[in-house]
């Protein structure tokens, strides 16, 4: 494999922990929407996937989880059903995307060098797919937000809610793992060249001498 692809293996394993962590940030963060209002301006309010909590200006912040799942709006029931499918998504890409990688001296003796590079294209795929179930529900969220906030038919009086610092936590890791998986795959179509192990070098060159013998002794 050439320098290229290697680094290429390298910076997309980076990048996919790191979105990894944003998505996981995203899941357990409270900020997915926040809202304040003109009665009381010392607190502001923050919604987020398994808790609600009350901002305090003065530094105070209480939250309160969700009393029952089956109370939950369907809304908030399939953003964690599809941050959760992400995290595990991203997860298992990860596991299967590092003995793949060259640097890692592993599934050599099964398959060579072709293993390493399906496990690594699976590995991108995985991360691919993880990213797209992090910007579904992150997006939708926000496209409901937008809705309520321009209805006409709710008074300007009553408060709405707004984006919260979440959202563009979990749009900036649901866009870093498509770049990661995408990343590995073209790893993998870079290093079309598949290197010979250097005892099998070695066994072609004997090889190549004994054959050469053979032939000038008959000579």
């Amino acid at each position: 494999m050439d320098t290229c692809a290697c680094a290429l293996e390298l910076l997309g394993m980076l990048v996919y922990v790191g979105a990894w962590l944003c998505a996981l940030a995203t899941t357990i963060l409270p900020q997915w929407l926040t809202m304040s209002t003109a009665l009381l301006p010392v607190e502001s309010y923050e919604l987020g996937l398994w808790e609600t909590c009350v901002v305090q200006d003065v530094g105070g912040m209480e939250c309160r989880a969700y009393d029952s799942l089956l109370g939950l709006s369907s809304d908030l029931k399939l953003a964690r059903i599809l941050m959760c499918a992400s995290l595990a998504v991203g997860m298992l890409g990860m596991l299967v995307a590092i003995p793949g990688l060259y640097l890692v001296n592993s599934c050599r003796e099964h398959g060579g060098y072709r293993t390493k590079r399906t496990l690594t294209i699976i590995g991108g795929v995985l991360g691919v797919i993880s990213g797209v179930l992090c910007l579904i529900p992150v997006s939708y969220m926000a496209h409901l937000a937008v809705m309520h906030f321009f209805d006409d038919k709710v008074p300007d009086v009553v408060p709405r809610w707004e984006f919260g610092d979440a959202l563009f936590c979990g749009w900036a890791g649901g866009f870093l793992l498509i770049v990661a998986g995408l990343l590995l795959v073209t790893s993998c179509i870079c290093s079309r060249v598949e290197p010979q192990p250097v005892l099998q070098r070695r066994y072609q060159v004997m090889s190549t001498d004994v054959s050469f013998r053979k032939r000038s002794e008959y000579v």
